[in-house]
């Protein structure tokens, strides 16, 4: 009997347990939701008690504990965004939208909620500058900044946003130039490739309209520049969008002739230059048959006796409604009838940016419209009965089509905060697209004041209420006796989770170490790593050096894995293993070795790397990979590792001092992409905790920057150190010290700028002169090497320099920058057929300290 109540007990125990665990929140989420919900001077009314995700917070949606998705369209919300929106790191969506009460600026660290993917601030009362930050969002696909009060200028780091398919920032006061990245390093809006829409109307936007802006890489759909201030000639580039469908540049100052190049945009269906300076004679568009133009108020215009059609503007019919004269809002006096009853409807307004076409004329096309609306909730089973427009009607200063829609819920009088939330997600998102001829659109909501879940409860819900009040009560009962079985197991479950968790374990007596804090890197089970290496065979030994061995995997999920594997008593400590893991778990860059994970069990040290098939840079320079490098290589390979080294200093959050940038820690991929690799002796920049004014000086001979090893101060500049003397390296093939010769004194020794390519021919490597033709740059890539190892840190380019300098390079040389490395003629897994080690002796090896004597090299 005893062992039937203890099953019973046992049952009714993990089952409120499930229930408990499966309901809570992220400690880090929920503290960050709460600090939002503080900062709000009217939060959502569901907003109440500690478990966002438990308690079913309007608006929030949670994957797992994890919050992923704020949506709270329309809700009345008041206050300012504050700060700690960044603490949420797996948040993909942010809809703010039509709350009109939310002001003040966003805040700068907004790009630190890494994996947003829809920043929707449609209809708010945002100010201030549009925080740089904003770049970071690197996941970014939806941005809808407009209808705000945003000021300042655009920000330059939009241009790297890669993913972005909507870019929304009108009606609001932004000012400045377009920024373009005119081939520098910045970037720009003309780097936008795959976005489909630029909507930066009504703003004051000013200056010429960029010539590079466009390009026949990009695919925009709709451009809209209306409502401006630009000036100049529209750019012949525009032509090159092919594309296009939707083109406004009205209501601006634009001069000259209109270009007849706009015919070669045979997708274009709309295109408005009204209210302009244009002059000249008029295009002929004869090849546009379908498009809708639209030039009044232009000087072009102005002197025509018989003026064509599109020089003046055409009335749409403003009598259309769908509401059938019973079914009005509540609010408007109408009683409820047998076929239609009273209800409060979310009531706003569409701007179409199509505007009057002679099609408005015909009410089937807004019964085409009404239906569309209506089908899209149907078929997603949103919480909405019908949909209604009305008041069609052209806004008379900028053409747009502006058609008032009224939303009814579904079997209620009025909605709850979460259908609100539903339908103007739909709009916000873009989520519901019009049919194709209404164009680009934009819905701005009324305020809603009827919520039908707001006050006390209802006498309807009452018994339900009752029942539930004593469920509770038993439940509280059977709880009591089920809380002495969980207080027994609890001690149990502790003891597991430390012998799981890495991280309880990480800190030992002797080093005191705290575990790392992780960005994304997993943490592999000893077990997991010995099955996808075969239980390390030696076929999958590729190499290795002081520190361990490295061995090839391969993952569940057939994803390649270079695995790092420590040796009892090698050189690196916890402290080391740690940082290399913190650090690496941070930064994402292409010219970056990635960290997939670690293992910490079974007293293993091992870190888990992408698999990077054409080892060292040193490698190939010695000639053990079989790659031969021309000159043009050397340079991409040059350029790819400064970038990744300028991430790291410049753009890297925080930035980091890598400390032993040298040969055989440059990988190089199937394209010969150089990633740079091993961070176990690398230091944060600007950490309050820990100083740059080092006890012991860490480094390799021949790459070691004196004035670190004089003074001990380890800033940026011991980096730039250690590349000059690889892009030394690069250009004889040696390495730094051979046979008691040092590369830098060397090659200061035997330069002489007077003669052709500063008589440095006996030290190049001689594969350069024998595959390279092109030496063009030469010189200056020398003059560069040398600026790096100066003696004083002072004098030395920053990693940002030397990147544009390298770029400047690679043109005389006739070679694209922006141009990823070419494949080579044969990798290094053809070269080595499987036998050798690409990873090499050295490729991940821990120098240690740097020995006691400071005799220089000769």
């Amino acid at each position: 009997m005893s062992s039937r109540i203890g099953a019973v007990m046992l049952l009714i125990f993990l089952f409120f347990k499930f229930f408990s665990v499966s309901a809570l929140t992220n400690g880090f989420d929920g503290a960050a939701l709460q600090a939002l919900k503080a900062e709000w001077t009217k939060p959502p009314s569901s907003w109440e008690g500690d478990d966002p995700c438990g308690t079913s917070w309007v608006g929030i949606t949670c994957i797992s504990d994890r919050v992923v998705s704020i949506s709270l369209g329309n809700l009345n919300v008041e206050g300012k965004l504050s700060g700690d929106i960044a603490a949420l790191s797996e948040l993909q969506i942010l809809d703010l939208s039509y709350n009109t009460g939310l002001t003040g600026p966003l805040p700068p660290n907004i790009g630190e909620a890494k994996k947003l993917k829809n920043l929707i601030l449609v209809g708010c009362s945002f100010t201030g500058q549009i925080p740089e930050s904003i770049g970071k969002l690197e996941q970014l696909i939806y941005l809808s900044l407009n209808l705000n009060q945003f000021s300042g200028t655009i920000p330059v780091s939009i241009g790297r946003l890669s993913k972005l398919y909507w870019f929304d920032i009108a009606d609001n006061q932004i000012e400045g130039t377009l920024p373009v990245s005119n081939g520098t390093s910045l970037p720009g809006l003309d780097m936008l490739l795959e976005t489909k829409h630029f909507h930066f109307g009504k703003n004051k936007l000013s200056g010429h309209i960029p010539e590079n802006l466009f390009s026949s890489k990009m695919t925009l759909i709709h451009v809209l520049f209306d409502g401006n201030q630009f000036t100049g000639k529209i750019p012949d580039t525009l032509s090159l969008v092919k594309t296009l469908t939707v083109l406004r540049l009205d209501r601006n100052k634009l001069t000259g002739n209109i270009p007849t190049s706009l015919n070669n945009l045979t997708s274009l269906q709309e295109l408005y230059l009204a209210n302009n300076e244009f002059t000249g004679t008029l295009p002929s568009l004869t090849s546009l048959t379908s498009l809708y133009t639209l030039l009044a108020d232009n000087p072009v215009c102005q002197e025509l006796g018989n003026r064509p059609s599109y020089c003046s503007a055409i009335q749409p019919n403003t009598s259309y409604s769908t509401i059938p004269p019973a079914c009005l809002p509540c609010d408007q006096g109408r009683e409820a009838s047998p076929s239609c009853r009273c209800a409060h409807p979310i009531i706003g307004t569409l701007y179409f940016g199509s505007p009057s076409f002679s099609g408005l004329f015909n009410s089937t096309n807004f019964e085409i419209l009404q239906k569309a609306i209506a089908d899209f909730f149907k078929k997603l089973s949103y919480p909405v009965d019908s949909v209604a427009i009305r008041n069609i009607r052209e806004n008379a200063t900028d053409h747009q089509l502006l058609i008032d829609l009224l939303v009814f819920p579904l079997g209620r009088e009025s909605f709850n905060e979460s259908g609100m939330s539903l339908v103007n997600f739909a709009f916000s998102n873009q989520t519901y697209k019009p049919p194709p001829r209404f164009g680009p659109y934009i819905f701005r909501a009324n305020p809603y004041n009827q919520f039908s879940d707001r006050g006390g409860p209802s006498s309807s819900n009452m018994g339900i209420i009752i029942g539930a009040a004593v469920g509770a009560v038993v439940l509280l009962l059977l709880l009591t006796l089920a809380g002495v079985y969980a207080l027994r197991q609890r001690k149990r479950a502790d003891k597991a989770t430390d012998q799981n968790n890495p991280f309880a374990k990480w800190s030992t007596s002797k080093s005191s170490i705290d575990a790392p804090q992780l960005m994304g890197a997993k943490s592999f089970t000893f077990e997991e790593l010995k099955k996808c290496t075969e239980n390390f065979s030696e076929a999958n030994d590729v190499g290795g050096g002081g520190y361990g061995k490295v061995y090839r995997g391969i993952l569940p999920s057939g994803q390649l894995i270079a695995i790092k594997r420590a040796q009892q008593g090698s050189l690196q400590g916890g402290l080391e293993f740690k940082t290399e893991i913190e650090l690496l778990s941070r930064v994402h860059h292409k010219n970056v070795v990635r960290l997939l994970g670690f293992c910490f069990d079974r007293r293993e040290q091992m870190l888990v790397y992408e698999y990077i098939p054409n080892g060292s840079l040193r490698d190939s320079l010695s000639g053990k990979s079989g790659i031969r490098l021309d000159w043009t290589r050397r340079l991409k390979i040059a350029l790819g590792s400064g970038k990744g080294l300028a991430y790291l200093h410049e753009l890297a959050d925080p930035p980091i001092i890598h400390r032993d940038i040298k040969s055989n820690n440059i990988l190089l991929d199937e394209n010969l992409t150089a990633k740079v690799a091993d961070f176990g002796l690398s230091k944060i920049v600007g950490d309050p905790e820990k100083t740059h004014v080092t006890t012991q000086v860490k480094g390799t001979m021949g790459y070691l920057d004196p004035e670190y090893y004089m003074t001990n101060q380890l800033t940026e500049k011991s980096d730039v150190y250690g590349f000059g003397v690889v892009m030394l390296e690069l250009l004889t093939g040696k390495s730094p010290i051979e046979r008691g010769k040092y590369v830098v004194r060397e090659v200061k020794t035997k330069m002489n700028k007077t003669r052709s390519l500063y008589d440095l021919q006996e030290l190049m490597d001689t594969t350069i002169i024998a595959s390279s033709s092109n030496l063009k740059g030469f010189e200056k890539y020398v003059d560069l090497a040398l600026r790096c190892v100066e003696e004083e840190g002072v004098n030395r380019p920053s990693m940002g320099e030397v990147v544009k300098e390298i770029e400047n390079i690679m043109q005389l040389a006739g070679l694209n920058p922006n141009v990823d490395s070419a494949s080579s003629s044969r990798t290094y897994e053809e070269a080595i057929k499987g036998s050798g080690d690409p990873y090499g002796k050295d490729s991940f090896e821990y120098s240690g300290n740097f020995p006691a004597s400071k005799l220089e090299p000769q």
